[in-house]
């Protein structure tokens, strides 16, 4: 990979690491929000669930306005948009004696931001390469970036809370503005054709969305698939970080930075098992669908500890295999739908990936939530079913070629 392609990388990974700062540096933060604010956890699991609502609904509409207009173009607004949020949230936590519902606000304006900056990013990275195997590698790094800042985030969220409650609001705009510094001095997104990109801007919307339509219907089993695998990843991942980030406040009366350090433990397998995966399955399809399935199977099996043992090491045990598992199965995910793409419709295809995996963002946290009510055991049980699920789609839904594996067909305009 060229030198300078690895510095556009790397200013292009700030964009997932911030992003996922932004938002997994609050969970650790959440028991101690939630007792200042005197509110209900179903409440403050809102805060992180508002965030994602938003980037949802409008992810799809950034890929599409990064096809027609030029990826830095989206990226470079939306991160100045994330900033404002985090700012908001910042000061109304700072100055109100009620800020809940400003916090909210402030957090759905970052939402919004995040729609436009974290899912164009696989694009451009799709964008940067003509060799799928030099794709792979970058959107390797663009996901352990991803993953790092999971590790990252609850050490950080920690530390920042132990000197101030709201300190970790404020955090967020200070990255923002670096990464957007990044994002202009560094990265260089080449140029589409002439001609296509003339036509990709004369496209209607309502051209583009009978494309759009087109596309789906032909590919409309295996992509669908990776749509609900993306979904079933976050949601799991963001529902046991929520329920380990209670217990060990409440159960274990772990607080502040060594709170943060042990969750960091299965986050930073995750993310070892992230760039390893990243750097090993190359251009290969066959190789990509059997790294997900394997990984969605470790991330099932290593439920199973807990129908026998639910002490405290049990607990980071299995999270650790499962963040091995999820590791595994990220940047397969990410390659085959982004390689599998003509670069008109990369945008607004990945940006619906993305948005799906919001989807189990926003929908962890209350889900635990409600689980946790219930019963520990219903919390394992839970997860244990959704990533077998995961494990029988892979399975079952992806069918790469050895000829070429899975390919999205451009639809005829």
């Amino acid at each position: 990979m060229e030198s300078r392609k690895k510095l556009d990388l790397l200013a292009l990974a700030s964009v997932p690491l911030i992003m996922t700062l932004g938002n997994s540096m609050l969970i650790p933060v959440l028991p101690v929000i939630e007792k200042r604010l005197q509110i209900s956890s179903l409440q403050v699991s809102m805060i992180i669930t508002v965030y994602s609502i938003f980037a949802i609904f409008l992810i799809p509409i950034a890929g599409y306005l990064s096809d027609r207009f030029g990826r830095k173009k989206i990226i470079i607004p939306s991160l100045l948009l994330a900033a404002a949020g985090g700012a908001l949230t910042g000061w109304a936590s700072w100055q109100m004696a009620n800020p809940f519902w400003v916090i909210l606000i402030g957090r759905a304006i970052q939402g919004i931001g995040s729609a436009g900056a974290m899912p164009v990013v696989m694009p451009c990275v799709g964008d940067m390469f003509k060799d799928e195997q030099e794709i792979t590698k970058g959107l390797g790094l663009i996901e352990t970036a991803n993953t790092f800042g999971k590790v990252l985030s609850p050490i950080l969220g920690a530390f920042l809370a132990a000197m101030i409650w709201f300190l970790p609001f404020w955090f967020i705009p200070i990255l923002c503005l670096i990464s957007i510094l990044l994002v202009i001095f560094l990265v260089k997104v080449p140029k589409n054709d002439s001609s296509s990109e003339s036509e990709q801007k004369k496209k209607s919307i309502t051209q583009f969305l009978k494309d759009l339509k087109k596309t789906l219907k032909e590919n409309i089993g295996w992509l669908m698939a990776i749509f609900i695998l993306g979904a079933i990843i976050m949601l799991v991942l963001f529902g046991v970080l929520f329920y380990l980030s209670t217990i060990l406040e409440e159960r274990y009366h772990i607080v502040n930075t060594k709170k943060g350090l042990v969750m960091a433990i299965p986050l930073l397998a995750l993310s070892i098992s992230s760039f390893v995966a990243g750097k090993k399955v190359g251009n290969n399809k066959i190789v990509m669908k059997w790294s997900a399935f394997f990984g969605f199977l470790l991330l099932t099996c290593s439920f199973i500890i807990l129908f026998f043992n639910t002490s405290l090491f049990s607990i980071l045990l299995t999270l650790v295999l499962g963040g091995i598992g999820i590791g595994a199965a990220l940047p397969s995910l990410d390659a085959l739908i982004t390689e599998g793409i003509e670069k008109e419709e990369r945008g607004t295809i990945t940006s619906l990936y993305s948005s799906m995996r919001f989807v189990g963002v926003a929908a962890g946290p209350p889900l635990y939530t409600l689980l946790m009510k219930w019963s520990d055991m219903a919390v394992f049980q839970t997860s244990l079913g959704i990533s077998a699920v995961g494990a029988i789609l892979v399975l079952k839904a992806i069918k790469p070629k050895p000829e070429g594996g899975v390919k999205l067909k451009k639809a005829e305009v």
